[in-house]
């Protein structure tokens, strides 16, 4: 019976993705908000066609582990400190602008320091997925304007992962010992040791020795993570942090970017649950309470930070067109918005209200933003066969 649950499940989550994806590319919108459609329309608070979404929610916490580790595998030391100049500036100034801004727009609701700095933290993150999925391949590989975007978006995930580590001690603050509270920053530096080593002594190796054979190279990618992430936890970190480790130790190696074209599929499975429970987990009963709230939160992000990017990249010497076409592109709030909101209300750091406050306004964001960048800029599935490019 169990079985056949997890089946059924799985049938609602894939057929129905299907269908409202199928809606969604129809009218030029980003997968993401069809998927946690699906997932308001079968959970709870919907047709209730599933009662208890932790289920979905435990599978779906693999896929953030692969999301991350993809990431770490495109984090290639060399690179990032080519990019590192111009973009580290603009990105660092956004985001103390944005989680400025952010705070101050929680603390006028009333909300506690806490949540308001959490509130802050949801706005300084732009969207990786819909981010790139809407730039032509084109332009993403081969544009200056790729390579911008790419080195805004890697250095914004690793304030969110500084920001994953900051949740992690403050979660520990109220057992009252300081190596509890302090043992998740010691152990980055010896996990990170102990990746570094193992990857250059066996890790190569291994892959050198036994790189003809592709379900091989597959299954050590998985095992890798998985063991990383794992350890990880171990030591007081997370999952997702030592995903992200296991990936920046192979991004070095000639075989990562095989690694991540081959674990794309894997991951986008997991995610596409991730999405779904995300939406199955969401209390309409509370979008009565928040949604004012909400709507000013997304409001905030659309426009005051392409307002933002566009001033920085312009004093950066980029030019009027490229930095306006870039700071639309990163105008909405992200998934990594979305991830710390559940990560933080599942820790107890905020009330589900403004869990869900995050949630409401990210997809709001989604909505909007995308719209509008497929209607103004070359995407793969514009409306129009004059702004249609891959």
């Amino acid at each position: 019976m169990e079985n056949a649950s997890i089946v059924f499940t799985l049938f609602l989550i894939f057929a129905g993705a299907a269908l409202a994806a199928t809606l969604a590319l129809w009218l030029r919108q980003t997968l993401i908000i069809a998927y946690i459609a699906v997932g308001l329309l079968i959970g709870p608070s919907g047709l209730a066609l599933i009662q208890d979404p932790t289920l979905i929610q435990n599978i779906a916490n693999v896929g953030i582990i692969f999301l991350l580790f993809l990431l770490g595998l495109n984090l290639n030391p060399a690179d990032l400190i080519r990019m590192a100049g111009e973009t580290t500036l603009v990105t660092g100034i956004s985001s103390l602008v944005l989680l400025g801004l952010g705070y101050g727009f929680g603390i006028a609701l009333g909300y506690d320091a806490t949540a308001s700095l959490l509130l802050g933290s949801a706005l300084m993150f732009s969207s990786t997925i819909i981010g790139l999925k809407l730039i032509p391949t084109t332009v993403l590989h081969h544009q200056h304007t790729g390579e911008i975007m790419i080195s805004v978006l890697l250095f914004q995930d690793i304030i969110a992962i500084i920001l994953l580590l900051v949740l992690e001690a403050s979660s520990q603050a109220g057992e009252a010992s300081l190596w509890r509270m302090l043992g998740p920053f010691l152990g980055l530096p010896l996990l990170a040791l102990g990746t570094w080593l193992i990857e250059r002594h066996l890790l190569n190796r291994l892959i050198a020795r036994f790189d003809r054979i592709q379900e091989y190279i597959f299954l050590l990618a998985i095992g890798w993570c998985l063991g990383v992430a794992e350890a990880a936890e171990w030591m007081g970190l997370s999952y997702e942090i030592g995903a992200f480790i296991a990936g920046v130790a192979l991004a070095r190696s000639p075989i990562a970017l095989f690694i991540a074209e081959n674990l794309k599929p894997l991951r986008d499975f997991f995610l596409i649950i991730f999405f779904v429970a995300l939406g199955a987990n969401f209390d309409l009963a509370v979008v009565q309470q928040i949604w004012l709230a909400a709507v000013g939160l997304a409001l905030l992000a659309l426009l005051a930070k392409p307002l933002l990017y566009h001033l920085l990249l312009r004093l950066s010497k980029e030019s009027s067109g490229r930095s306006l076409e870039v700071a639309v592109r990163l105008g909405q709030m992200s998934e990594f918005s979305l991830l710390i909101a559940v990560l933080a209300a599942q820790m107890g750091v905020i009330r589900d209200e403004v869990n869900f406050l995050i949630q409401f306004a990210t997809l709001i964001s989604f909505l909007l933003s995308s719209t509008y960048v497929v209607m103004t800029y070359p995407t793969p599935i514009a409306v129009s066969d004059r702004l249609r490019r891959d």
